[in-house]
């Protein structure tokens, strides 16, 4: 997800040829659905269907939206290439955050909380540092190899942002996996199954 706004924001810039406000606006949705929707919904959902069911629902929808980023064209546009995907990615993250939040904190002592608590937001800021880093190097070595092979600027910035989104997209569906496999409904944590 940390990869998805830089990486997304210099799409709209640099291929749809956004300026700085323009850009930032465009990305406003994607906050105010998260923020609505932890607020209003996550807490009722995870309660309703279970922690592990909501999480799974969340990177699904992370998949899909991050498999239609890589589709963004050079010639694409705002209302129907960034958009869309944006917004399922704000449902998936306030799904599956609050939910991944609650499972890496079920098992926790009372006396653990604050260990348990600091590892989870070292591993999501090393993990999205690391993945903004290794998507942002990927982006632009395509771009410069298709430049070295005397592609146009604008097409080739959208195939190594292209290439980038992929990328996102197979590391969220591989989280997946591991999710469906070694979390269970009905254990600890994961709400009623």
């Amino acid at each position: 997800m940390y990869g998805f706004q830089f990486i997304g924001a210099l799409y709209v810039q640099q291929v749809l040829g956004y300026g700085e406000l323009p850009t930032g606006t465009a990305f406003l949705p994607a906050p105010v659905a998260i923020g609505v929707l932890m607020l209003g919904l996550s807490a009722r959902t995870i309660g309703r269907f279970g922690a592990y069911r909501v999480l799974l629902a969340g990177l699904a929808l992370i998949t899909v939206g991050m498999a239609l980023l890589g589709r963004a064209p050079a010639d694409g546009s705002y209302p129907t290439d960034v958009l869309p995907p944006l917004l399922l990615l704000a449902v998936g993250f306030a799904a599956a955050m609050p939910a991944l939040t609650g499972l890496a904190m079920s098992g926790a002592r009372e006396e653990d909380a604050g260990l348990a608590s600091g590892l989870f937001n070292t591993t999501q800021v090393v993990g999205g540092s690391l993945g903004l880093a290794v998507l942002s190097v990927l982006a632009a070595s395509r771009t410069e190899g298709l430049l070295t092979q005397g592609a146009d600027l604008v097409p080739a910035t959208a195939e190594g942002y292209q290439l980038a989104f992929r990328v996102a997209t197979a590391i969220a569906a591989a989280a997946l996996a591991p999710a469906a496999a070694l979390l269970r409904p009905g254990s600890a944590g994961t709400g009623r199954g």
